[in-house]
Parts: structure tokens; sequence; C-alpha cells
């Protein structure tokens, strides 16, 4: 007997969201016929790694970093538009997409954040642990979907392409001034900003868990 998928709601509440969607589904509608999702998918899982070996290359050559705003930008139109473009053209395939598009993900941070480790404008351990944060704020999401049939795609206003964005940003500063002043002292620039992003994801993942756990407390409270 055939089993009954039921796809999750999708909740995309980042401050980019409205923009970014009405972008989207111009460019979908606009895609040539021989593009398809699978392609768009493969642009983007390719375009992190571009982004992990370019921050690598920018240990010897400052034109990596460049390279990488490139790499981000090839990431968001791949990894944004493989789910919009199947919408539009009606040639979804919800568990499918669902699980390669996050599969491609965790690969793409584990490239991302080894090639900033490499480059040495993140330190080894901070790098690690930014990446262990994002797993398992990943972790959660994913549980969180299939428990309680809600995808959220955000969390206080900060998505996908807003993440992408800051990083751009902090190349582009990192290419005018590496390091920063902190309590007096010289911190590497993405040191800084990488311990902010482990602070974050770690108060949204408590946060979330806390939250998702007392949702499912109540719907299945014992009487």
């Amino acid at each position: 007997m055939a089993v009954t998928f039921q796809e999750a709601k999708r909740e995309q509440l980042s401050l980019l969201a409205p923009v970014e969607k009405r972008t989207l589904i111009w460019l979908a509608e606009h895609a040539p016929r021989w593009v398809n999702s699978d392609h768009l998918t493969l642009l983007g899982f390719v375009a992190l790694l571009g982004a992990g070996l370019s921050y690598w290359w920018a240990r010897w050559n400052p034109v990596g970093l460049y390279a990488v705003i490139v790499c981000l930008a090839l990431n968001w139109l791949g990894d944004s538009l493989d789910g919009t473009l199947a919408r539009v053209r009606n040639r979804q395939r919800p568990r499918y997409g669902f699980y390669v598009d996050h599969v491609v993900d965790a690969f793409g941070a584990l490239f991302l954040l080894v090639g900033l480790a490499l480059s040495g404008f993140m330190s080894e351990r901070i790098a690690l642990v930014l990446l262990i944060a994002y797993l398992m704020l990943s972790i959660e999401v994913y549980l969180a979907t299939y428990a309680l049939g809600t995808f959220h795609l955000s969390f206080w206003k900060l998505g996908p392409t807003e993440l992408r964005i800051l990083l751009v940003i902090g190349n582009i500063v990192l290419l005018l001034k590496p390091t920063a002043g902190l309590a007096g002292t010289g911190w590497r620039l993405f040191d800084i900003g990488g311990v902010a992003g482990i602070a974050g994801m770690t108060l949204m993942l408590i946060v979330a868990a806390v939250r998702h756990t007392r949702a499912l407390y109540d719907a299945e409270r014992l009487r």
C-alpha cells in the first residue's frame, strides 16, 4: 500500500523574504526550458565547494575573497531558485527535494568552514564549533519539521540569504582591515564574527528546542 506523504508547511519570515520571493518567481518564469531544479541544486553545491576553495586560495591571494563573493551569489541562485522553479513549473518532488537540498547544505557548510579554517582568517577551533552549532540547529529544524509539520526557514528575521549578505560584507571589510580591536586586543575579524555566530545559533537552538518541546507536550499531554 502506498504511503501518503504530507509536505510540511514552509515558514519564511526573514527580512528580505518578500522581495526575494518575487525575484525568484520572476527568474523561474524566465529561466531557459533546458534548466531544471537538479541543475540549480548542483550549481549551489559546486558554488559552496568553490567558496571553500576560494577562502583557502585567499590565504595567499586576496583575489580569492572576490571569488568567494561570486561563489556565494551563485550559491544563492542555485539553492534558492531550485525549489521555486519546481513549483512554478509544477514539477515538484517534495521528499526528494527536501532530502537532497539539506544533504547539500550540510556538505556546503562543511566546505565553507573548512575553507575558512584553512584561509587563516578564522581559527580552526572557532570554525569547528561554528560548524557544530550550525549542524545542531539544522538537526532541530529537521526534527521540528517532521514532528510539527512546519519547516522554519528563518530565525529572528534572519535566513540563508541574509547570512550570505553578512558574509559578503565581512569579505569586503576583510579586504580593508583583517583585524579588529576588541577589549584592547587585536582579533581576527572572522573570529569575532564566528563567536557571534556560535552565540546566536546556540541561543536560537535553545529557544526553538524549548518552544517546540512545549508545543509537542501540549499536543500530546497525558490525561
